[in-house]
């Protein structure tokens, strides 16, 4: 699956956000290395700290699905009408599921941009 497509996806994911409080509709889309598809949305909460976002959902989905494995090929995350890559929770999570060259696509000045998990991430937590 193509960025394009990948970022598509998320898109599509974040349509179904739930953000009632940020009014962020993010969207993430991630290939396992299985070949498998899964999709997240964020879903907040009143209280704020219980909000979960889009990339963990993902993530957790094709935990759910295929155990525990499961490993990240690529990803991407959207929010519509913004443009930011994912938190450092998210990065910090992916990199629990993912090699430090996993490409990671959003969008920054309304094209896509891709870097990889170790630039994003250079110093990720590991036991």
């Amino acid at each position: 699956m193509s960025s394009a497509e990948l970022l598509q996806a998320a898109t599509d994911a974040a349509s179904k956000a739930y953000a009632p409080y940020s009014k962020a509709q993010v969207g993430c889309a991630l290939i396992s290395a299985t070949g498998h598809l899964y999709t997240g949305c964020n879903v907040e909460n009143a209280s704020y700290g219980l909000t979960i976002c889009a990339e963990r959902n993902a993530i957790f989905a094709g935990v759910a699905a295929e155990g525990p494995s499961f490993r990240i090929q690529s990803l991407a995350v959207i929010a519509l009408d913004l443009e930011f890559p994912p938190c450092g929770a998210c990065r910090q999570v992916i990199a629990e599921f993912a090699a430090p060259d996993l490409p990671v696509t959003f969008l920054q000045n309304k094209q896509a941009a891709v870097l990889t998990l170790e630039q994003l991430l250079p110093a990720r937590f590991s036991f």
